[in-house]
């Protein structure tokens, strides 16, 4: 069976739609509904079936996994920068969701900066992502990072080969001057085939919900694969490092790219639990002369479900 064939098509087709079911189940999962959940999922052993029930339980599992990496990183005052980087619809944004799904946004938090204004351009290169970097006990996960230069920046002429140079002699002392910091740096450079790009780009070109994704510069990007391609090759070569190496992600199946990615994470941090102190509930304090007044009628939002 290959790509183009209708059937095939079709099953693709009802995935996709499924994992845009699946990330809203995600965040109403706790641990007695996914055990109940999973045993509904028995009645109906096919592969798919399966697939799910396996993904559930591990993501599950990993994120369980993550809060204990987060509590370790406040504990030991760690500072932590992951870097996603990829084509587009590559799965970077569905793989920093999930590992943001359950963390606290005070010690873990996204950097996805914008274009660069009229200013920004003027300044040292990484000045304004080095703003975003992290403090003791925080995560940063950067959707696109400073590789922008050597990625979108290159293949649509934003900026000169010149600066493309300077770039390349530029970012591992960068990078090293990072980690000298203290700074843990992981990166990840998320894999997928020309078909796949060409089968996401279609499906968020017919879905409403995912119109927004698809930007003027992405439209070109398919254009463009193979100036991409050149892109990233020398972008690798060039920057790969035993201070900061690239890992790729194999990102064609989108829950598979998710679970290898955190589960990967997961093991570039040794972390250990952290002792805490029980929580105690103290008794409410009860005031005889406490009146609570009711809420006006016109300031209660209509119940309309």
């Amino acid at each position: 069976m290959t790509f183009d064939d209708p059937s095939f098509a079709m099953d693709r087709i009802k995935a996709e739609i499924a994992d845009s079911f699946d990330e809203e189940l995600e965040m109403e999962i706790d641990e007695d509904r996914l055990e109940t959940m999973l045993a509904d999922m028995e009645e109906h052993p096919d592969r798919e079936q399966l697939e799910r029930r396996t993904y559930f339980r591990e993501l599950f599992r990993l994120q369980h996994e993550l809060i204990r990496l987060q509590d370790w990183v406040v504990h030991k005052g760690l500072k932590v920068v992951v870097l996603f980087e990829g084509r587009d619809s590559a799965g970077k944004g569905g793989a920093i969701k999930r590992i943001t799904q359950r963390l606290n946004p005070r010690v873990c938090r996204v950097a996805a900066l914008p274009a660069p204004n009229e200013r920004e351009r003027t300044q040292w290169y990484f000045q304004r992502y080095a703003a975003h970097l992290p403090a003791a006990g925080e995560i940063v996960l950067f959707d696109r990072s400073w590789y922008n230069r050597a990625g979108v920046e290159r293949v649509m002429g934003f900026c000169s080969e010149e600066d493309v140079e300077e770039f390349f002699r530029s970012v591992p002392e960068f990078e090293r001057m990072l980690v000298r910091s203290g700074i843990i740096l992981v990166k990840y450079w998320f894999s997928i085939t020309d078909e796949e790009q060409q089968f996401r780009f279609a499906m968020r070109i017919h879905d409403p919900l995912k119109q927004w994704k698809l930007s003027p510069m992405d439209v070109e990007s398919r254009r463009r694969w193979e100036d991409y391609t050149r892109a990233k090759e020398t972008m690798l070569e060039h920057t790969h490092i035993p201070e900061a190496p690239w890992w790729v992600v194999e990102a064609v199946d989108k829950k598979r790219a998710r679970l290898n990615c955190i589960a990967h994470l997961l093991e570039q941090i040794p972390y250990e639990d952290v002792p805490k102190a029980p929580v105690v509930l103290p008794d409410r304090v009860r005031n005889a002369d406490y009146i609570r007044h009711p809420v006006p009628d016109d300031m209660i939002v209509p119940d309309r479900y």
